[in-house]
């Protein structure tokens, strides 16, 4: 079932619910597989056995299989570098690599960048919460 029209959604929560609604909705795509999925994801396609961490297992999967796109929702993936062992198999992925997820990944990473770069970025996390007074 593999091919151009098919498509891999990394992750088990809502936002990759949303991706799978909205993909399911495109009649010329013909499987969604999310990995691992969850209840929802499972009435629009088909969920694997495979977590979204496991890096290892979902690119011996997509080498195989080759889905046409993969989408990869959470962090955590996205930081271990799937993006790029899948890029790496010559398939579209749709997430950044692992130096790009470091923006998200790695909050002192992230600050030392906006500062050697003169970007406008609060002096604490905590001066930045709308929480506080």
């Amino acid at each position: 079932m593999a091919g151009k029209n098919t498509v891999l959604i990394v992750g088990n929560g809502g936002r990759e619910h949303a991706f799978g609604w909205s993909f399911a909705k495109d009649s010329r795509l013909k499987k969604i597989w999310f990995a691992p999925g969850n209840a929802g994801t499972a009435e629009i396609g088909e969920n694997l056995p495979l977590a979204a961490t496991d890096v290892e297992g979902i690119t011996r999967w997509a080498a195989k299989e080759k889905p046409g796109l993969v989408v990869i929702g959470p962090e955590a993936p996205l930081c271990a570098g799937l993006a790029d062992r899948l890029r790496a198999l010559g398939l579209r992925v749709f997430g950044p690599g692992k130096e790009g997820a470091r923006l998200e990944g790695s909050k002192s990473f992230c600050k030392e960048l906006l500062v050697s770069q003169k970007i406008p970025t609060c002096a604490t996390t905590m001066q930045c919460s709308p929480m506080v007074n």
